[in-house]
């Protein structure tokens, strides 16, 4: 799965090449990477647009079952959709010192003030998915 997230990710075109999908039962519902830039608004990241596709497609206003693969530790907005939308895990790639909202800068997903909680595993294919940004970021710089 999550190297179905680095594929997605490759797609972001002009924009932080980060991918996701979300599956539940070894089946992938839905997958997304960064649209920004692409003209998506500041809400387009991967996580959140491939969480609305997988309400599309199920129907169902929650995702319990799923689990979500990025490329990158979830921010805290995609941090706070995952509890909201009650999905049952993410797994994730590269760290994010800055805004990693699953552990690094903070725990969302596991605080005990929210009802629901979103187990997070980080470090998955963790140089590929570092090495993608770090790529892309030189290139940007240059």
């Amino acid at each position: 799965m999550m190297r179905l997230a680095l594929e997605e990710a490759a797609k972001s075109g002009a924009d932080v090449p980060v991918g996701a999908v979300l599956c539940r039962d070894g089946q992938v519902i839905a997958a997304a990477h960064n649209e920004r830039e692409a003209g998506g608004g500041p809400f387009a990241h991967a996580e959140m647009l491939a969480m609305q596709r997988a309400f599309e497609r199920l129907g169902e206003r929650r995702l319990r079952g799923c689990t979500l693969y990025v490329t990158l530790e979830p921010c805290p907005m995609c941090a706070g959709a995952m509890v909201m939308a009650e999905v049952d895990a993410c797994v994730f790639g590269a760290y994010d010192p800055r805004q990693g909202c699953c552990g690094s800068v903070y725990d969302l997903p596991e605080d005990p003030a929210f009802f629901h909680r979103v187990r997070c595993t980080g470090g998955l294919l963790e140089a590929e998915c570092a090495g993608q940004l770090r790529l892309f970021f030189q290139n940007k710089r240059k």
